[in-house]
């Protein structure tokens, strides 16, 4: 007999109604009985996920062209407590297509009896259509609380075992399942033998990161303990006659810089022996001499190994400080020149100290920083846009990352290409570090990064968590306690985090700084072909598109006189438009729409809706980064797409730009990041008053003049635009939903856990 569950709460005793602390929960996935046809052919695909705090757990086979399929599949999942239901989805399987979705239903837990197979039948519901019958579900379910030791070593298997699928047969279908032999070797090696894998408390030149791991892993040179002590920047003008690689007589030119660890490539440019980058980076010196910058020249080809040009060397030791120095270098190996501006500059504000030596508490230094970044200073250093001080405390209730149930965790500080981190505190799962960290400000919509490692013997460092901060929703002086995140921001870890931050910066500095180019990050990760990134850049644009779509109908329905009042209010706003049209009016309208939006904020009416959407298909694209990291193995079917691969990351990347400009015009006024609506609101004015009073003829005269003599005043001036770099600080739907803060656990909370031990 099948037992369906209906409403949460029992009156059974056998019910656990607190949770003691692990569960093991076993199921048999049986079948499924009238599914929802979603082929053409009048069937479906179906495969099942089971999810528990959206996370999955468990994905089933695909019975094909089947309404009734058998599954007869077995799923052991570990469960922390109770409260979290288990959350069962139906998709209907298309290949190279979003997989259609066959509904869904919800297992409270709280219901079933310990020790006692139960069976359960589902009924599957779609939310938007809860009239529809889409057929069940039949599960068969064990609970079984985990105790004692067999608990501890459960916890400790838990990172390596995701999932657990078997059919009755035994064969494995689904998982990714816990090495024994690696399991037992970690188990045996001692823990005194552990070697350090990460400097404390010390400055890192950016590292490299592996893209299959994506674990932080460091050099024996990358343990050297001691701050850079200046700064290199580099603008990278031109090229020169450069050598023709091409069958057409032509090159597609890039460059390479390399100064220790720190590496840079500029853009490529098409078709060109005499290409025009402009382009302005820093990097770190960290020697007293200066050191050497190695510099290569490439030529790009699609699906095969790109030409080398010719490569060159930049001195740095003999060059003169604070000074600006044009360099013409010939290509070594090659033919032709590259031209670049070098800048040898002292060291930024950047300093590591124990909470003893706190900088903003000491008075007489705080008076002086914010003497610095007082508005009468606002031109003086306008690349120096304030001054960041972080406290990272301690954190709560990480992950066991070693076999011991302990971990050793260490945090990593990032700003832009600015890296910190703290020293180890070994065997301890609530490490308190009481460091302070102090950053020189470029950017103010620049993200604080802050991420926990476990430092690992010979290996590379274990993830424990992350945390993104934008730099403009900082509260100074506030201690926080910031719950840590996966490894792409999308969803929850284990773990909280405590920090204290203070950011002083000078406004005006900060809005100038906003129409200047973005600073690029030296490490970041290399595009990898995703069937699902694609499909939700793909989704965003579409999205962005069908706004524009929305209300091209809806203006058409205003000539179609569908609605007969509107349409005559519509006429009757048109005569008075056109008649009275002023260019100003443009500008004006755009101010009249942030300032409507910003009176619905704070009168309560917030019209920002949270993006569901975007957070489910980040986590399925999570979900689909760990497939792809066992399938990156095979090597020779990658080398064989190798060219299709390129052509597809760059769709998927201009899907990805277009939709993010699209949703980055939408927060500017939907007061996503409200500095940079103000600043829009005072651009807006600004131009609204300029358009009113000054003819258009002469504004566009003024315009014309200005391009057409740019270059002949500034010729080596990096060509920029204003408009774009502005909303290169706006962020996109993804980045909000990626430096949402999430709420912590109550349980985390000390007074709690006091008021529960004087219990």
């Amino acid at each position: 007999m099948w037992k369906k569950i209906h409403t949460v709460g029992t009156s059974n005793a056998d019910v656990p109604l607190a949770d003691p602390g692990m569960y093991q929960l076993d199921i048999t996935l049986k079948r499924g009985q009238s599914l929802a046809a979603r082929d053409r052919g009048g069937t479906s695909d179906p495969y099942v996920k089971f999810k528990i705090g959206r996370k999955e757990v468990f994905r089933s086979k695909i019975i094909h062209k089947n309404l009734n399929p058998v599954w007869e599949e077995k799923a052991c999942i570990l469960v922390d407590h109770l409260r979290e239901p288990l959350y069962i989805k139906v998709f209907d399987y298309d290949f190279g297509l979003q997989d259609d979705f066959m509904g869904s239903a919800f297992l409270d837990l709280t219901q079933l009896e310990l020790n006692r197979p139960t069976d359960v039948t589902l009924t599957l519901k779609d939310p938007h259509y809860p009239d529809h019958d889409l057929g069940i579900i039949l599960l068969s379910v064990v609970l079984t609380p985990k105790e004692g030791e067999s608990r501890d070593v459960t916890m400790l298997m838990r990172k390596s075992w995701k999932r657990s699928s078997k059919d009755l047969s035994g064969n494995e279908v689904v998982g990714s399942y816990f090495s024994v032999k690696s399991f037992f070797w970690r188990t045996c090696s001692s823990p005194t033998l552990r070697v350090l894998g990460f400097c404390r408390a010390e400055l890192q030149s950016p590292y490299c990161q592996n893209a299959q791991s994506q674990s932080l892993r460091l050099s024996d040179q990358h343990r050297k303990s001691h701050l850079w002590r200046g700064i290199v920047s580099i603008t990278l003008i031109e090229g020169r006659d450069l050598k023709a690689m091409d069958s057409n007589g032509l090159s597609d030119p890039y460059v390479k810089f390399r100064l220790g660890h720190q590496k840079y490539k500029s853009k490529i440019m098409p078709k060109t022996l005499n290409p025009q980058w402009r382009e302005q980076f820093d990097f770190h010196l960290y020697e007293e001499r200066g050191g050497i910058i190695d510099i290569t020249a490439w030529d790009k080809d699609a699906g095969k190994r790109d030409d080398f040009i010719g490569r060159c060397q930049v001195d740095l030791s003999a060059l003169s400080r604070e000074q600006t120095h044009k360099l013409e270098l010939p290509l070594e190996e090659g033919e032709g020149y590259l031209v670049l501006l070098v800048t040898l500059t002292a060291s930024a504000t950047v300093s590591i100290s124990d909470l003893s030596a706190n900088t903003l508490e000491d008075q007489k230094e705080r008076e002086q920083i914010l003497k610095r970044y007082s508005p009468l200073r606002m031109f003086h250093n306008l690349k120096d846009v304030g001054f960041l001080q972080v406290k990272v405390i301690r954190a709560e209730g990480l992950m066991a990352a070693d076999v011991t149930g302990k971990s050793d965790p260490f945090c990593v500080v990032e700003l832009n290409n600015d890296r910190l981190l703290t020293h180890t505190v070994y065997k301890n799962l609530n490490p308190e570090w009481n460091k302070v960290f102090t950053f020189n400000i470029k950017d103010i919509h620049s993200v604080l990064e802050v991420t926990v490692y476990d430092e690992d013997r010979d290996r590379s460092a274990d993830f424990l968590g992350k945390v993104a901060i934008p730099l403009l929703s900082i509260q100074n002086g506030e201690q926080k306690a910031y719950v840590l995140k996966n490894k792409q921001l999308t969803g929850p870890t284990k773990g909280v985090i405590y920090l204290e931050i203070d950011v002083i910066f000078n406004a005006v500095k900060a809005s100038l700084r906003t129409l200047i180019p973005k600073e690029l990050k030296y490490i970041e990760e290399e595009n990898r072909l995703s069937k699902q990134l694609l499909l939700r850049n793909f989704i965003r644009m579409k999205r962005c598109v069908m706004v524009l779509v929305n209300a091209a109908y809806y203006v058409n329905s205003c000539f179609d006189w569908d609605s007969p009042p509107r349409s005559l209010a519509a006429f009757m706003l048109f005569l008075f438009v056109v008649w009275n049209f002023e260019l100003y009016m443009i500008p004006l309208v755009l101010l009249l729409l942030l300032t409507w939006n910003y009176f619905l904020i704070i009168s309560g009416k917030d019209n920002r809706q949270r993006d569901t959407v975007v957070e489910d298909m980040l986590e399925d694209e999570e979900e689909e980064d760990d497939k792809d990291d066992k399938d990156s193995e095979k090597k020779g079917f990658i080398n064989k797409i190798y060219a299709i691969q390129e052509v597809c990351v760059s769709v998927q990347n201009i899907l990805d730009e277009v939709a993010s400009f699209g949703e980055r015009i939408k927060n500017t006024f939907n007061w996503t990041v409200p500095f940079l609506s103000w600043l829009a609101i005072v651009a807006l004015c600004v131009f609204t008053v300029i358009l009113y009073f000054i003819p258009l003829r002469y504004i566009v005269l003024v315009w014309g003049i200005n391009k057409f003599t740019k270059k002949l005043r500034s010729p080596y001036a990096i060509d920029n635009n204003e408009l774009l770099d502005f909303l290169s600080r706006v962020p996109s739907d993804v980045q909000v939903v990626q430096y949402q803060e999430l709420k912590p656990d109550p349980s985390h909370s000390p007074y709690k856990r006091k008021k529960n031990t004087l219990g």
